[in-house]
């Protein structure tokens, strides 16, 4: 793939283990605290092992990719698949924002794993474009088009949540 210096770990230390909190962030929203820690270290395992095989201008996508995989095996082990939102802004009204946090949860609940991660990737991962579909292992164009219909099938959960707020 992407040449690689003589010195791997050197390369692995600057290249790759600087995504370490994009990922551990990234199982934090997915799984239960307890688990972020050694699927984070899963996926830098089976990236130590297949270094050869990163991209070198698509690393982060890669360990996503990656990632979703780890994380797909894993709820599969545990039958369990906890949805955490660890990033909800702070300012404002707190009994809002729970509400908000609620609404959401319920709506994203609501799609399909494949519908949340794109949204997830592209939401609070900041994926666009590109590198949402080497991330995916689709075009840029299937990923964006991923991406519309996933809004849009929020956007259908999400309305009538946000409605019955109102007539409350």
């Amino acid at each position: 793939m992407g040449h690689r210096p003589d010195d791997a770990e050197a390369w692995f230390t600057s290249e790759v283990a600087a995504h370490l909190d994009s990922l551990y962030r990234y199982f934090l929203r997915r799984a239960v605290k307890q688990d972020a820690d050694d699927l984070t270290a899963e996926v830098f395992e089976i990236a130590w092992r297949r270094r050869d095989d990163i991209p070198a201008e698509w690393i982060l996508p890669w360990l996503y990719r990656t990632a979703a995989y780890v994380l797909a095996n894993h709820r599969r082990r545990a039958h369990v698949v906890p949805l955490h939102l660890t990033d909800a802004p702070i300012d404002g009204d707190h009994a809002q924002r729970i509400a908000d946090r609620d609404e959401l949860m319920r709506a994203l609940a609501g799609l399909s794993e494949r519908d949340r991660d794109i949204l997830l990737l592209h939401a609070w991962e900041g994926l666009t474009g590109t590198e949402l579909a080497e991330a995916l292992g689709i075009s840029r164009s299937g990923a964006q088009a991923a991406l519309s219909r996933a809004r849009g099938r929020l956007r259908e959960l999400w309305t009538p949540l946000m409605q019955d707020r109102g007539s409350l």
